[in-house]
């Protein structure tokens, strides 16, 4: 059974979608970030601030291949894995791609209130994220599979990758 791996932007709603998918599917669910700060033993945000985000990108390396050994799981990747390609290439190796578009409006609305992210932090969090946006946008939908409208609830969200999955069998 392969992976169901899913991308997107910060705030595009991976790792709820991961959860929803687990209880849906009986699949494991893996996010890929929290599985780094336990094997490196600290927050992202301490790994960004501590070692720097080529650090982290080595880490974020070693997951892909860890997690793409496994089978059936699903897997939040972090918003950056998919913009290199040797992630891409390993997570396909067993699993399907799905990307979570979802508007950049979306994605401001979401990230708010929130300022736990490393690369978003700052005074000028929202042009960051655009400018993210714009640059990774391109890349995710080269890398995808599937793609899905991140818009709609965590269980049609879920519902509709597991469709997809079965038309595309």
């Amino acid at each position: 059974m392969k992976n169901i791996v899913l991308t997107g932007f910060m705030y595009s709603g991976k790792t709820t979608v991961g959860k929803m998918l687990e209880r849906l599917s009986g699949r494991r669910f893996v996010d890929m970030d929290s599985y780094i700060e336990q094997r490196s033993g600290m927050p992202v945000s301490r790994i960004f601030s501590d070692y720097g985000e080529e650090w982290f990108r080595e880490r974020e390396r070693e997951a892909c291949r860890a997690l793409a050994d496994e089978r059936g799981l699903v897997i939040a990747t972090g918003g950056g894995a998919i913009t290199f390609p040797e992630n891409v290439i390993t997570l396909k190796k067993s699993g399907v791609i799905v990307f979570l578009d979802v508007p950049i409006e979306v994605i401001l609305n979401r990230m708010k209130d929130d300022k736990t992210r490393p690369l978003l932090s700052g005074s000028e969090r929202e042009e960051t994220a655009r400018k993210l946006f714009i640059q990774r946008q391109p890349l995710y939908h080269a890398a995808a599979d599937i793609i899905v409208d991140g818009t709609e609830s965590p269980i049609k969200v879920g519902q509709a990758i597991l469709e997809n999955l079965k038309s595309s069998r």
